[in-house]
């Protein structure tokens, strides 16, 4: 066999997509990507926004997979499945989902397939709010072990317990079949390796650790105790859950014939174990100790790690976790993040554009679909680009308006999903751009309080790095963070930041280099862009941002009044 070919599959799962691409290992080269939709997420099926409901059905996710994987080897030479050495996963978190004593999802068995109790729970959904809640309080005040300790001190309706709990509350049904429940990015990687044993599914350090109070320091998961003591529904499943995790250059197992035959490759190819999206994005965008990695997209979700010398017992309040291994192996990991970023600007497009569909449904335009699509795309296409390069010519000081980040809830510093959002000094001089401006400055507001709840607890934040669609399409949006932070920002060059990590995870799976580090030394593609601050911003946003704290102050009490 050629040594010169030695090839890796990443695949990223998004909150709308996934994403593959395929990876020369030897020097980081991406030779082929494919992304594809979820069918039945794009219908917005299994969803209710309006009761922070976000469900998706595992066969999105399973023929996402054969479609983009399949796509990417057509286009290849004949041969080249025999130098695909290894697959590595990773999945947005935490986005966990109830299964049945084969380890498969309920939503696969043709009794549960339009259940959305039964489908993968996603990291947005907050129906689990008041069980986020009862956790808080009885990890705080059942007199043993503070569980959240390492979770920053506030467990959130995003992540694991909550979820679960409030799906076994609301559904006698899926409760009588429930054994176990696991990750997105757990069942994944069992699924493709044939592991039907749950006890023997390799989870993941990373999403057990954030996500799951998941700790080696009170034997792994919160005691039976402590879970029969917060619903006696919860009784059992920690014995049918797991003790030990995995960091993700460890190995889940080789590819089974059926999905070897099913993604066009061999059963030499060795799968990862996974993780979460954002981990393995920092690691695809050139993370290195101390810096701050910040995946923008829906969402944003940050990321740093830092040396255990360093850390020691150091305990930083109001984040997502921090985790030995999660981010790189041997080091401590860090999360935090928006529970909306481009979500915001999303939602303010939705407001703004809310007759379009009555607007296509007029006579000119409803019997010709193709003029229609056209003129959907073009607005779509238009109004970021529009609407920006006018809020980009308004001068700091003359938008004045304080807008607050928190659409979906407030994920870091403290987790709060009951919070809301709101604008002040509204006049009828007041347009969309401003507006727009407006809600910008308050998604990096927003950001700059989690960068300050770092930094006030000692833990230090060398640089930022910026990964994901609004970094890459978004200069204006890029300038107005470098401004409020007051630091430089670097932008990684890769298009697929989380799917190139996860190219790196598989890359050491397949034992191409000892470790991620080296991994890294050899695939990252470096950086494309530097956004530096503008000192008369950064002047003019330090007096805004006072604004922007008294309005959140104003408004976290008048929500938890």
């Amino acid at each position: 066999m050629a040594k010169d070919k030695m090839y890796v599959i990443g695949v990223d799962y998004g909150s709308d997509s996934v994403r593959s691409v395929l990876v020369d290992a030897l020097n980081g080269k991406e030779i082929g990507n494919s992304v594809h939709y979820y069918k039945r997420w794009k219908k917005e099926l299994y969803c209710d926004p309006k009761k922070n409901q976000f469900r998706q059905h595992p066969l999105d996710y399973l023929e996402s997979l054969k479609r983009t994987i399949t796509d990417i080897m057509k286009k290849m030479p004949e041969d080249t499945k025999k130098y695909v050495k290894a697959i590595a996963v990773d999945t947005t978190g935490s986005s966990p989902c109830i299964l049945d004593k084969n380890g498969l999802p309920l939503a696969l068995d043709k009794a549960f397939t339009e259940n959305p109790n039964a489908m993968v729970v996603l990291w947005k959904d907050h129906t689990s709010i008041k069980e986020a809640e009862e956790i808080n309080s009885l990890a705080h005040n059942w007199g043993g072990e503070d569980y959240t300790k390492y979770s920053g001190g506030v467990y959130s309706s995003e992540w694991f317990w909550a979820k679960m709990l409030h799906v076994l509350r609301e559904d006698k049904k899926v409760r009588a079949s429930a054994y176990s429940f696991a990750e997105h990015c757990d069942w994944l990687p069992a699924l493709l390796t044939g592991t039907t044993d749950i006890d023997k599914m390799k989870r993941s350090r990373c999403a057990a650790g954030h996500k799951a109070m998941w700790n080696e320091s009170w034997g792994g998961l919160p005691s039976e105790e402590f879970l029969m003591k917060l619903d006696p529904l919860l009784k059992g499943f920690r014995d049918r859950l797991y003790t030990q995790t995995y960091t993700s250059d460890e190995i889940a197992g080789n590819l089974t014939e059926e999905w070897a035959k099913k993604l066009g490759l061999t059963t030499d190819v060795v799968v990862g174990v996974g993780a979460l999206d954002a981990h393995m994005g920092a690691v695809g965008g050139g993370i290195e100790e101390y810096s701050f990695s910040r995946v923008m997209g829906t969402s944003t979700c940050d990321i740093l790690y830092a040396p255990k010398s360093d850390i020691k017992n150091t305990l930083v309040k109001g984040i997502c976790g921090q985790v030995d291994g999660s981010v790189i192996p041997g080091m401590v990991g860090f999360e935090a993040g928006q529970s909306s970023f481009g979500d915001v600007y999303a939602w303010f497009k939705r407001i703004l554009m809310w007759n379009k569909n009555i607007i296509l449904k007029s006579k000119s335009l409803s019997k010709d679909k193709k003029l229609r699509d056209a003129v959907l795309e073009d607005i779509d296409k238009m109004f970021y680009r529009e609407i920006e390069s006018l809020a980009m010519e308004i001068p700091v000081e003359e938008s004045a308006i304080i807008a607050l980040d928190w659409v979906n809830g407030r994920r870091t510093p403290f987790a709060n999903q009951n919070l809301k959002s709101a604008m002040f000094n509204l006049s009828l001089g007041t347009d969309a751009v401003m507006m727009y401006k407006a809600l910008v400055e308050a998604t990096a507001f927003g950001a700059r309080k989690i960068i300050e709840c770092f930094e006030s607890q000692n833990v230090k934040i060398k640089n930022v790095i910026g990964l994901g669609g609004v970094a890459k399409k978004s200069p204006f949006v890029m300038q107005t963070l470098a401004d409020v932070f007051n630091k430089n920002i670097l932008v990684a060059r890769s298009e697929h930041t989380c799917a190139m990590g996860a190219a790196m995870f598989a890359a050491v799976n397949a034992k191409i280099y000892k470790d991620i580090k080296e991994a890294q030394e050899h695939m990252f593609a470096g950086f494309e862009k530097t956004y530096k601050p503008n000192a008369k911003n950064v002047k003019k946003y330090n007096e805004l941002y006072k604004k922007y704290e008294e309005a959140a102050s104003i408004v976290e009490k008048f929500t938890t009044a």
